[in-house]
């Protein structure tokens, strides 16, 4: 491991500005019992990390936990010097934490130096971030690190976290370091467990974290708190509870909280999360439950959603290819960007060749399900995709030039002043003549709809295009909530529930073999499709996933329902 010797310095403001966020008691108790920090186990001879100390949420419990099983494995809790390794930036809380360790120490009995001794080696004023870590191997690793972006950090010291911790990228916020950081200490099998936003798991900043643990580490456990009270202060958080391990992937336990959630339905939890053989609990109004055989294997994008939908989810990827897919021709795409749509696109381009104009679909020309030109045409300047000489179309170079102040100030143009005229994407225009399934960005749910082969999709319109599939077919599939399932679970959701039908997230969809569908069931899907069916729809793609569509809308029903 690579070690700072020079570091910056730091001492961020108190009072709620360095990214402070108090856990309440009976989360930190539930957190250590699932990272398995118990009393029943000989915790004398572990090593615990508490990287982000706060005021001793954390370790105040650990030092309670570690005399008890030190009474029971025979131990002098005197001792137990590297059992604790606390940090903290901030020497207000690290001496406030050091107070906290003593004062129960004395409690238990300890003498006053034996108290003072291990409160000053168990708790360090330093950034564990950047701290020396040479010979640390962490049988556990806990806490709830600081929520802070790390555009906020001075710039001397944002640099060299990301010097030391690749995985800090972006607009990161502070705590992906110590996740890496964190993990890096673990021995093998050892166990991180962190409360903590959980966007970090489908956002762009948290992708080398992502990627960091699916090649390295095992999510044993997932714990969802997105509406439950842990916090001491109200924080719009969006916590879970992600136990971490440094060993191979097996499977992966999942608990969706509500706001009801509480201590008294911590035992049940813990109970069956770390016991491999234990029966899942009855789930019920303050939580659902679930286990998937493995957990995602990719570092893209992990998704968001209920138990049942994670596992059903699953089950999808393992056994279904992507929509987009080699063997069957099929592909995902993006409508035209131009950089500048009061230009390139009109519906009066007087003078510009034939040759060079377009028809365009755009977003609201498909709102009722079929395919509504609205009149525009793209002014497209490509050919075989090269860009024209405009010297070679007079009629389109008037036109251009007498729009060029904005054209030429955008972006693209800037960069290439040469090839001024572009639009920001090639233009293809054979994809005009070629039948696609076209889906609007932004809706509620997937809206697909066929064109045959008349226009071309502007930017704000997503294509699908398959020498093998049935478009009206895999339409029907689209429509069906098998695509909203697995879009909804990765995609970016907007203000009201909106879902991006972006290609990205199309391409998460899992589809059967379409040599696989009988020409009943394609029809159903087709006749589904064209009228707009979406539950019929539903009814008729369920199965070939070996769903049963009753059992998956009563689910669908219930998580509705749920407050």
């Amino acid at each position: 491991m690579h070690v700072t010797t020079e570091r910056p310095n730091w001492t961020p403001h108190l009072g709620g500005e360095h990214g402070e966020v108090f856990t309440r008691r009976w989360v930190v108790e539930l957190i250590l019992d699932l990272v398995g920090y118990r009393v029943d186990e000989d915790l004398g001879a572990a090593t615990v990390v508490e990287p982000s100390c706060g005021c001793g949420a954390f370790i105040v419990p650990i030092v309670e936990r570690l005399a008890e099983s030190c009474g029971r494995y025979g131990r002098r809790l005197r001792d137990m010097a590297g059992a604790i390794w606390g940090f903290d930036l901030l020497e207000h809380n690290a001496e406030y934490t050091r107070k906290a360790v003593m004062d129960t120490l004395l409690m238990m009995g300890e003498p006053n130096d034996v108290a003072e001794r291990l409160s000053g080696e168990w708790v360090r004023t330093d950034d564990f971030l950047l701290a020396d870590h040479r010979g640390l191997q962490a049988d556990f690793v806990v806490g709830n690190p600081p929520y802070i972006r790390l555009e906020e950090v001075p710039t001397e010291v944002s640099a060299a976290y990301r010097r030391e911790l690749p995985t800090m990228r972006g607009r990161a916020d502070v705590f992906v370091g110590f996740y890496e950081r964190g993990l890096s200490v673990l021995a093998p099998d050892g166990r991180l467990a962190f409360i903590c936003a959980d966007r970090w798991m489908r956002n762009q900043y948290g992708e080398r974290l992502r990627s960091l643990v699916v090649d390295n580490y095992a999510i044993d456990s997932l714990v969802v708190l997105h509406d439950v009270d842990a916090f001491e202060d109200p924080v719009a958080a969006y916590p879970a509870i992600t136990v971490l391990r440094n060993g191979p992937q097996g499977s992966a336990k999942v608990v969706d909280t509500s706001a009801s959630f509480g201590a008294a339905d911590t035992e049940q939890v813990v109970a069956w999360l770390s016991n491999p053989d234990a029966d899942p609990p009855r789930s019920n109004d303050s939580f659902k439950v679930a286990e998937l055989p493995t957990w995602f294997s990719s570092g893209a994008h992990w998704p968001a959603g209920a138990p049942h939908d994670l596992e059903l989810i699953a089950f999808l990827e393992e056994h279904f290819a992507p929509i987009e897919d080699r063997r069957t021709g099929t592909r995902v795409g993006i409508g035209v960007a131009t950089g500048c749509d009061d230009v390139f696109v009109t519906a009066r381009a007087d003078g510009v060749e034939s040759s060079r104009l377009l028809p365009l679909l755009t977003a609201s020309d498909v709102a009722d399900g079929e395919p509504a030109w609205g009149g525009q045409f793209l002014v497209n300047p490509w050919e075989d995709g090269r860009l024209v000489d405009l010297a070679d179309f007079p009629g389109m170079a008037r036109y251009l030039e007498s729009h060029a102040d904005r054209v030429r100030a955008r972006h693209v143009a800037k960069r290439q002043p040469e090839n001024w005229h572009r639009t920001i994407d090639k233009v293809d225009p054979s994809l005009q003549a070629r039948p696609k399934l076209l889906l609007p960005d932004m809706k509620a749910a997937a809206h697909p709809v066929f064109d045959p082969g008349a226009y071309y999709p502007h930017h704000n319109l997503y294509f699908v295009v398959s020498e093998e599939w049935d478009l009206e077919v895999l339409g029907g599939l689209l429509l069906s909530d098998v695509a909203n399932l697995l879009v909804g679970a990765y995609c970016v959701k907007m203000r009201g529930g909106t879902y991006r039908f972006q290609a990205q997230y199309l391409r998460k969809i899992r589809v059967p073999d379409p040599k696989t569908l009988s020409d009943s069931v394609s029809e159903d899907l087709r006749s589904a499709f064209r009228s707009r069916d979406r539950p019929a729809a539903s009814v008729a793609a369920w199965p070939l996933y070996g769903v049963d569509p009753a059992r998956r809308l009563a689910q669908s029903v219930v998580a509705r329902t749920e407050p």
